[in-house]
């Protein structure tokens, strides 16, 4: 008799793991690209802005993500609206790189969130079963 541990994974089972991984990768690379845009990339400012605290309240999740919390997942597909918000506002108002950059954050704000949404999709419809 096989053992628990060494049952195969379900597709559902490796769809979850799959949003798990996107969702915590782009909310890290939000964070890498925050601290970088705001200290080396374009600051508003020459030699970094204040901008840049704009970055903690997205290291608050990272734990929870990582620790596969639903309720991570669902408040952070709302609190991604306010960098997406950002990001659609400096794109159009900001020039050069800045705007490339602002592009970026509202490419990895859409990915966060469809990865958040499906993340607790997929776990609502696996307990369901």
């Amino acid at each position: 008799m096989p053992s628990p541990d060494s049952t195969p994974a379900t597709p559902r089972d490796n769809r979850v793991a799959a949003t798990r991984a996107l969702a915590a990768g782009s909310l890290l690379a939000l964070i890498v690209l925050g601290l970088a845009w705001e200290l080396w990339l374009a600051p508003l400012r020459p030699g970094g802005s204040w901008l840049v605290v704009k970055v903690l309240p997205l290291c608050f999740p990272l734990a929870g993500l990582l620790r596969n919390r639903m309720y991570t997942y669902r408040w952070v597909s709302l609190m991604v609206w306010l960098y997406f918000t950002e990001g659609v506002v400096r794109a159009y108002s900001d020039r050069g790189l800045s705007a490339r950059l602002a592009l970026l954050e509202v490419l990895l704000c859409l990915l966060l969130f469809v990865a958040c949404v499906l993340h607790v999709r997929l776990r609502q419809q696996k307990a369901q079963s």
